[in-house]
């Protein structure tokens, strides 16, 4: 019993120290390892075998106290007793060890998987912020882009407007030259309508004229 406790003990104490420090692909092996006993009827069989121990332990403390009991009250104990009260001391010792190291292996490996976690968290955080950077990247290279373009566009908008205005200036003068024109025309129309009176009052004045002539003949 000692010596499988011992045994156990031993088993336990390598396990925590591969848990506790890395050495190549071991913790790793020991994490899966777990993992597959925490599975199925794993638990059930541990917590099995820790309520025996826990029962044996007990039961050890229990021999303990009787056999201090007994030397209380013979004032002394007998080689015999002074043998099984130190192998029930050892036994309680090493079963109370193994079951506080096997509580301490499990709390071990649970926070373990919690900073595996974490850390494959984190390393997805920092692929999502790597990809945010880049978008950010190429979002600022797309607006600079944008921005020289309707740059671009403004001076190009710019142009169109004075050369507008220069076309509406020079729609305006043809438009004044024109009223000028049509003005002038205007004026020389009367001009030939009155022309055109003239003539024909003068050209009847030449024809009373002849006749006058023709009667004083």
């Amino acid at each position: 019993m000692i010596q499988l406790l011992f045994l156990v003990l031993f088993a336990e104490g390598v396990l925590a120290f591969l848990l506790l420090v890395k050495i190549g692909p071991l913790r790793e092996l020991v994490i899966k390892s777990l993992d597959q006993l925490k599975t199925g009827k794993g638990p059930a069989t541990v917590k099995t075998i820790a309520g025996t121990m826990s029962v044996i332990l007990l039961s050890s403390l229990m021999s303990i106290v009787k056999i201090q009991n007994k030397g209380a009250k013979l004032g002394t104990m007998s080689p015999m007793d002074q043998v099984l009260w130190r192998t029930h001391l050892l036994e309680a010792s090493l079963m109370g060890f193994t079951l506080f190291l096997g509580f301490i292996i499990d709390r071990m490996h649970h926070y373990l998987q919690k900073l595996i976690g974490l850390r494959s968290s984190v390393g997805a955080s920092k692929e999502e912020v790597e990809r945010l950077q880049k978008e950010k990247t190429e979002l600022k290279e797309k607006e600079e882009k944008a921005s020289k373009e309707i740059k671009r566009l403004q001076e190009e908008i710019a142009s169109l407007s004075e050369n507008l205005k220069k076309v509406k200036l020079e729609s305006e003068e043809k438009d004044k030259r024109v009223e000028s024109a049509e003005s002038h025309v205007a004026a020389l129309q009367k001009q030939a309508a009155d022309l055109l009176l003239e003539y024909d009052r003068l050209l009847e004045d030449n024809q009373n004229l002849q006749t006058q002539a023709m009667g004083y003949r």
